[in-house]
């Protein structure tokens, strides 16, 4: 999150509707392409000069495997991007984060993930899914979309705060300890990841090998509003990397440019050199390496994202936006 969009900052689009699926897999003429890098390499849509003029879909849909989606919203409904994932497992089927934009005409998410739904109908899959509705944390560019989905059968959204989270997972030990899901054979770790903000988690997907990490960490400009929280985050996804296979550390954002250290600046609808979303282990334990060696919160600037403390301006503003969520 960018420290405005808390006041709701958002750059409009209407008229939007259409939702192409783009898929992981390459063209059967061709030598298969191992999914892990084709994320990697993945060009996402990236707004325009012009928003007015601009025919890019409200919501790209990227289909990873036939049961993983990564979906992003158009920098011209709103300059946060957000990226949202899908996940299905035979008996649920899991929506990480709802965007930056409530309106269903604008924004349909909803529409989209039951389109995705269908989709596996088609194939022979189960339709009748449960569906749960989390949040990486509690800004409003990752619960905006959420009352697309309340009020409607077997969807269950967890609301984004603190009490919610620790409740519906049955966290007895914040943040030292995890909780699992189980969507039907394919399980998902909660970890707990307060620093960004104190209801942080990041999720890690036992199929993908994904790690989902939120604005805990991601290729852009990541504001720390708890700086010792932070490095014990860090350190504690670095523990757990140790013991579980990590293809890709997948953020909410990208605001880094194609240039190392190099970012765009709050607001801009248009990236066209932007940089790759996935992250990869080795820049997780950098951080936690430089985070150990600094006594006192300092800005570090790293090829592929720069972490900065809070100021207490800034400290205070979030305070103020957060409570709009309780």
């Amino acid at each position: 999150m960018r420290i405005l969009s808390t006041v709701g900052f958002f750059l409009l689009l209407g008229g939007c509707s259409t939702v192409p699926t783009v898929d992981a897999r390459a063209n059967s003429n061709e030598q298969p392409i191992p999914l892990t890098s084709v994320l990697h390499k993945k060009k996402w849509i990236h707004g325009a000069i012009d928003c007015k003029s601009n025919a890019d879909p409200a919501i790209e849909v990227f289909r990873y495997d036939h049961s993983s989606y990564v979906l992003r919203q158009n920098k011209c409904l709103s300059f946060e991007a957000p990226f949202i994932y899908v996940l299905f497992g035979e008996d649920k089927a899991l929506v990480l984060d709802t965007g930056a934009t409530e309106s269903a005409l604008d924004f349909p998410l909803y529409k989209t993930v039951e389109s995705l739904i269908g989709e596996h109908a088609q194939r022979g899959e189960t339709i009748e899914r449960a569906l749960l509705v989390i949040h990486s944390h509690s800004h409003s560019d990752h619960y905006a979309g959420d009352s697309q989905f309340e009020g409607k059968p077997h969807i269950t959204v967890v609301e984004p705060t603190g009490a919610a989270v620790q409740h519906f997972f049955g966290f007895s030990k914040w943040p030292d300890d995890e909780a699992q899901i189980d969507l039907g054979a394919r399980k998902l770790t909660i970890i707990p990841t307060p620093g960004h903000q104190e209801d942080a988690i990041a999720v890690y997907d036992s199929k993908t090998k994904w790690l989902l990490t939120g604005d805990t960490l991601y290729p852009g400009y990541i504001y720390v509003r708890d700086w010792q929280a932070y490095k014990k985050s860090i350190a504690r996804l670095v523990s757990f990397s140790k013991a579980h296979e990590i293809t890709a550390i997948l953020g909410a954002h990208i605001e880094m440019t194609t240039k190392a250290g190099e970012y765009y600046p709050i607001g801009t609808v248009y990236q066209p050199n932007e940089a790759g979303l996935a992250l990869q282990i080795e820049d997780l334990v950098a951080l936690n390496s430089q985070l150990k060696n600094l006594d006192k919160p300092k800005k570090i600037v790293f090829d592929k994202f720069i972490i900065v403390p809070m100021n207490i301006f800034q400290k205070f503003f979030s305070s103020v936006a957060k409570w709009f969520v309780q």
